[in-house]
């Protein structure tokens, strides 16, 4: 079976690329002539374990190629995966106009039936505009083609999304006929071997499960940071806590990890998205908003404690940042609480030392020349007045606390992400502050 992939973006590329390596023949199509280029020669545009070996092992064995021109491939395909961006608008609402610009495509070039699968993250009652923008496109020629249209969200965890793809905890399709279904069940088939389940629904419901998906992971967090704001007022200790209400099974012990706010691709933009659709229908999600604005007051805590430790005095003082992108294991920057919390310092006065393991060019395209990029903790940490941990990633862990001693000017640090015993901080007579932790 030949499969196109329409958008080479981040969910489009794993898809593409694990679909070729069960043995799929894969036509990735992509608007952007570079990056075609570059993936040809098996360069990925993103930073993804794993993702970049994949590719050239696929390129090599012929099972996946890359081109700009949709309408060239459309006579040699059955299924289609739009796996276009759906940025947000200035209003929330997430922008539609690369998704019905491929319908419209489809439809005015095919000349048999096509399946269009939408993968990209669409509010709910996006898959009748595409159905619209296609039978109109056919109607505009005369033509009367069959085809199907479905939902098949992606939950692909940014770090880990070829292990997600390869062994899914479940897959969530949207279907109108039992011929869109029996293909589902074909392309599915090598990564249902696990035993988790292919679930099928009406497209509506499908839309609506990511986002519901995305929006009760993002409530998870910021319940857990409001919480733990709380417990520093009380002198609670939010690890205690997280371990009291995650072993009750109703609850579980995941995302509730306290910590300076989510960010990323896929939260901020898909809760303000479903924010934006109920409003639209007359509801007000204001659970949803309240997570919203406690996400966006969680990201200027860090900055908030330093402040209040140097008494509001922190104009010139050099701040050791480690720690840019939103989560470990990506370069992605998107709504990372790094850059909210480099545009306070900024705005602060204060000098600024950054590193990251994988984002430091990324950083660059974002921040520009206003800060110091360093390359290693050591470097970041020297001479600063205080080292801000942004993101937990392991060469992080275990940093050197004697080092960190010697080559600060003042050995402080704010632990954004709680990855760090207190008591050993203690120990080495560092000034050590966290997230909800009470620390003697």
């Amino acid at each position: 079976m030949k499969i196109a992939i329409i958008g080479s973006g981040y969910v489009g590329l794993v898809t593409g690329t694990c679909l070729a390596d069960v043995g799929f023949e894969v036509i990735c199509v992509d608007i952007d002539r570079e990056k075609v280029e570059q993936l040809k020669k098996g360069k990925s545009p993103i930073y993804e374990p794993g993702l970049e070996e994949m590719l050239e092992r696929n390129i090599q064995k012929g099972r996946i190629t890359f081109t700009t021109s949709l309408v060239s491939i459309l006579d040699d395909v059955e299924v289609i995966f739009s796996a276009v961006g759906t940025p947000p608008d200035e209003d929330g609402s997430a922008d539609l106009q690369y998704v019905l610009d491929v319908a419209r495509t489809v439809g005015r070039h095919m000349n048999k039936y096509v399946l269009l699968i939408t993968k990209s993250t669409v509010p709910v009652g996006t898959a009748k505009l595409v159905k619209n923008a296609m039978e109109e496109e056919l109607t505009m020629q005369g033509l009367s083609i069959d085809f199907d249209i479905a939902s098949n969200p992606e939950f692909l965890k940014e770090g880990d999304a070829i292990n997600d793809f390869l062994r899914p905890e479940r897959i969530v399709v949207g279907v109108e006929s039992e011929k869109a279904k029996t293909l589902f069940e074909k392309i599915y088939k090598p990564f249902v071997l696990n035993g988790h389940p292919i679930i099928f629904t009406d497209i509506s419901s499908a839309e609506m499960i990511k986002y519901a998906a995305n929006s009760m992971l993002a409530t998870r967090i910021s319940f857990m940071n409001d919480i733990a704001n709380l417990c520093e007022i009380v002198g609670a200790d939010i690890n205690m806590v997280r371990k009291g209400i995650g072993s009750d099974s109703r609850i579980g012990s995941k995302f509730l990890y306290a910590g300076i706010g989510y960010g990323g691709s896929c939260f901020p933009k898909d809760v303000k998205a479903l924010i934006k659709t109920a409003d639209t229908h007359g509801y007000s999600l204001d659970l949803l908003k309240a997570v919203e604005a406690i996400n966006d007051r969680q990201k200027e805590v860090l900055f908030n404690k330093l402040s209040q430790y140097y008494k509001g005095n922190i104009s010139t003082k050099t701040i050791a940042v480690l720690g840019l992108a939103f989560k470990p294991n990506t370069d992605d920057m998107r709504e990372a609480p790094s850059l909210v919390l480099i545009d306070l310092l900024k705005k602060a006065g204060c000098n600024i030392r950054v590193y990251d393991p994988v984002a430091m060019e990324e950083a660059k395209r974002r921040i520009g020349n206003d800060v110091h990029y360093c390359h290693d903790v050591y470097e970041t940490i020297e001479q600063a007045d205080a080292l801000l941990l942004v993101t937990e990633w392991s060469e992080f862990r275990a940093i050197n606390l004697q080092k960190v001693k010697e080559l600060m000017k003042h050995p402080v640090i704010f632990d954004g992400r709680n990855i760090y015993d207190a008591q050993e901080m203690k120990k080495n007579h560092i000034h050590y502050f966290a997230i909800g932790r009470k620390i003697n």
